[in-house]
């Protein structure tokens, strides 16, 4: 199934060997998302032959089509030639949960993963989806931090996640798996276009790629400099934090100094760091303008999902719980 390594396409791998130098520290090991799919099964092929630490492969068993158990197969198989273990992770994905099934099914997919002792994850993810992410975030209204799609390398938790084929071409994967001698299984389900991403894909972005021949490479650019924005945002918001915070606390009169804009990034940016979910623009807005307004006998509050954010003794405090 597999070629020789000196048969390797050097490209890619020389790619992804620099980014694990540049990423991988002193990990011991590391774990790849194994779908089954042209995109993971050639991420792990690679790091089979070029990563200095043993690879072990994840396989998240959906349940959601007919094919689950042939791909699972699939994946044992050919971690079994790749000599590299296996770990399958049976999931129930909530599609009532009012998400979506795209999102429930990447929810129970990353629960899965944190639910291993996983140091680093490599996932699959190449320009393509970088792109389609960039789009589909833009007409969701997305803010800068959406609109700079996947980082590289990122921290969900303690689980560290890291994604080489970021600046790689879905061709360019497809011609190493032909050189390489790699077969691969196709999910069903990518060809249902009442799911977001499908429909984006198959409907939206071949019309824009005919008539913007870079366009993938464009929409991929433009992730990488809203992501430098997003960089510059977070290290505003942490200097303002550290000039303004007290003990945990946001006094108001120096609160205040800010206009709205700093103001909800300085709030977005605590949200993230607490592991909170940021509320909806127009929530965010209304609280912020309450803040910057709001008379002395008033006592702003703003409930999330993880905690609730409100003004008491002349401070803005955020508690966990309800």
């Amino acid at each position: 199934m597999a070629a020789s390594r000196n048969k390797l396409p050097l490209d890619l791998t020389q790619r992804v060997g620099n980014f694990l130098a540049d990423h991988l520290a002193d990990s011991q090991s590391l774990h790849v998302g194994l779908s089954g799919g042209l995109d993971s099964v050639v991420l792990l092929h690679v790091l089979a032959h070029v990563a200095p630490v043993p690879v072990r492969a994840i396989h998240v068993h959906h349940g959601l089509s007919p094919n689950a158990d042939h791909w699972t197969a699939f994946c044992q198989d050919f971690c079994a030639d790749l000599r590299v273990d296996l770990s399958i992770c049976r999931v129930a994905v909530d599609a009532s949960a009012g998400i979506g099934l795209e999102a429930a099914a990447r929810n129970a997919r990353y629960a899965a993963f944190a639910s291993l002792p996983v140091e680093c994850l490599f996932l699959a993810q190449h320009r393509g989806d970088q792109a389609e992410t960039v789009l589909h975030n833009l007409l969701r209204g997305a803010g800068v931090l959406g609109l700079a799609g996947m980082p590289a390398a990122r921290y969900r938790g303690p689980l560290k996640i890291l994604r080489p084929l970021l600046s790689t071409g879905r061709e360019e994967i497809a011609v190493y798996a032909r050189q390489a001698g790699l077969r691969w299984i196709e999910d069903d389900s990518n060809a249902d276009c009442r799911l977001t991403r499908n429909f984006i894909r198959h409907e939206v972005l071949p019309p824009l790629y005919r008539r913007f021949p870079q366009g993938e490479r464009a929409l991929a650019a433009a992730a990488s400099h809203l992501a430098e924005a997003a960089e510059l945002l977070d290290a505003l918001a942490q200097a303002d934090w550290q000039a303004i915070a007290v003990d945990g606390a946001l006094p108001m009169r120096r609160l205040r100094t800010l206009d709205a804009t700093r103001l909800k990034n300085l709030l977005r940016w605590r949200l993230r760091r607490l592991g909170w979910q940021a509320p909806v623009a127009s929530r965010l807005d209304e609280f912020a303008r309450q803040l910057l307004s709001a008379g002395a006998d008033r006592h702003p509050a703003l409930d999330l999902p993880q905690g609730r954010l409100f003004v008491a003794a002349g401070a803005l405090h955020l508690a966990a719980g309800k």
